[in-house]
């Protein structure tokens, strides 16, 4: 299962490494086009004269593409979502490119003409890149493993996936069939697909639907006679994967009501990821101190604004719940009244009156939390990682949400993958989801990812999506 596992992650990046290397070749076959339109002929040597300070831009682009999620293969559809992000991607790609041209000395190139070139450049791209990604969407729906999947047994994860495959045709996966014991479903939030009820003659449902992929729930493999079952599938080329490992590969977060201990004995690894913890600590380090001296000069206007809307101090302070449990005391700009807590401590909820006008900006430009840099230089916190949880709020959540401590197994971050993929939790209900997106980054946390949440969070940012 391992295995197969395994080589479903690798599918699923090579999707995505597919979906940047067409983008490129999108890329330099618009500027051959645009060169060959502009000059009316193709000119190797004009071709190469543009080459450079192209992919110069190009390298920009590709990055705002990433910051903008149009290699997330769950908005690599052509709809409007999509096409929001594409636009606005390609506008700041625009506004970079205009700089790299005509404000930065020392890049304008005599042999090129830029300004007609790039603006017919980009009217070129977006006509083939959609064409690209339309063409990349009906392949990718098409080609194994999609061919034919389904879920055997049921509980709620089972329907989340099957509701995610449904709604993501791109990833690859045609679900045809659910097979269920004795549990009930509701056959209102599934009606395309086909639901047939006991586990008796499964061989010949699984070949008649032609499946290739069975995604198993955990309590089928409590029973001896199914598993038999299954086991007899194998000779007819049906590959059998545990539901709680595909969830994982598709949701990018850890479904906490199928594991337990042992999960995190075979997953969680504190020893494997010692250079890793070491470099980031060192890049925290460095970072932290080289953006905290960078911002000092605006802090004096920050304060002023703070303290002429509202009063109190400028500075507020909370106690929060670090690595391995230990308290700290994080420290941020006010964004609230200054009797925002006077009946005692609350989870912050949206349009939230307790917070001011300023303190709304601050908030959605994360702002508020740029006096954090010195937590992160003391080493108590990290730029990223889990949310930092009050101990008001920590101990009830703690008693609701299963593993809700073993978040705390690495430092806590100023942004991370939960805050990324699901936003401010303000219930238990939120934090429950939550705690499945931390779990994931903790199992999987890299130098990579941690850049890939960085420049999400820069996605946030610009959108004012920040709470």
């Amino acid at each position: 299962i391992k295995i197969i596992c395994d080589r479903i992650i690798i599918t699923m990046k090579t999707k995505k490494i597919i979906i940047l290397l067409g983008d490129i070749i999108i890329l330099y076959l618009s500027l051959a086009i645009t060169l060959t339109i502009r000059y009316r002929e193709f000119d190797f040597n004009i071709f190469q004269n543009h080459f450079i300070p192209f992919s110069v831009i190009y390298l920009f682009w590709i990055i705002t593409f990433y910051i903008h999620n149009l290699y997330e293969l769950d908005i690599a559809k052509n709809n409007i979502k999509f096409s929001i992000a594409l636009v606005r991607a390609i506008i700041i790609g625009g506004i970079i490119s205009i700089v790299f041209f005509y404000l930065v000395p020392g890049f304008i190139i005599d042999s090129i003409t830029p300004k007609t070139n790039l603006f017919l450049n980009i009217v070129i791209f977006v006509v083939l890149f959609y064409g690209w990604r339309y063409l990349f969407n009906l392949i990718a729906g098409s080609l194994k493993p999609g061919a034919g999947v389904a879920i055997i047994g049921y509980n709620p994860q089972a329907i989340e996936l099957a509701k995610e495959l449904i709604k993501n045709p791109q990833l690859g996966y045609k679900l045809k069939l659910i097979v269920k014991n004795n549990e009930l479903i509701d056959k209102t939030d599934l009606p395309e697909i086909k639901i047939t009820q006991g586990f008796k003659n499964l061989r010949e449902i699984l070949q008649q639907e032609k499946i290739s992929i069975a995604i198993v729930t955990p309590e089928v493999y409590k029973s001896p006679d199914l598993i038999q079952n299954l086991f007899e599938c194998i000779k007819y080329k049906i590959d059998f994967i545990n539901l709680p490992e595909f969830y994982e590969n598709i949701t990018q977060k850890v479904p906490l009501t199928a594991i337990n201990e042992v999960w995190f004995l075979n997953n969680i690894s504190q020893e494997q990821k010692q250079s890793y913890e070491t470099f980031k600590r060192i890049f925290d380090f460095i970072f932290g101190f080289l953006i905290l001296i960078i911002s000092l000069p605006f802090w004096p206007i920050i304060a002023l604004i703070i303290k002429l809307e509202s009063r109190g101090n400028v500075f507020y302070t909370q106690t929060r719940i670090g690595q391995s449990g230990k308290p700290f005391v994080m420290i941020k700009f006010r964004s609230m009244k200054n009797d925002a807590e006077k009946d005692g401590p609350k989870m912050t909820t949206e349009k939230d009156n307790r917070i001011t006008k300023f303190g709304k900006f601050m908030r959605k430009s994360r702002l508020d939390e740029v006096p954090q840099l010195w937590n992160i230089i003391k080493g108590e916190m990290s730029f990223i990682g889990p949310r930092a949880e009050r101990p008001e709020f920590h101990q009830e959540l703690r008693e609701h949400i299963p593993f809700y401590q073993e978040r705390y197994l690495i430092k806590p971050g100023l942004s991370g993958w939960a805050q990324i993929k699901y936003g401010y939790g303000s219930s238990i209900d939120d934090n429950f989801e939550k705690v499945q997106y931390d779990l994931y980054y903790i199992k999987n946390r890299s130098f990579i990812f941690d850049v890939s949440i960085i420049l999400k969070t820069i996605n946030i940012i610009l959108r004012g999506g920040g709470r």
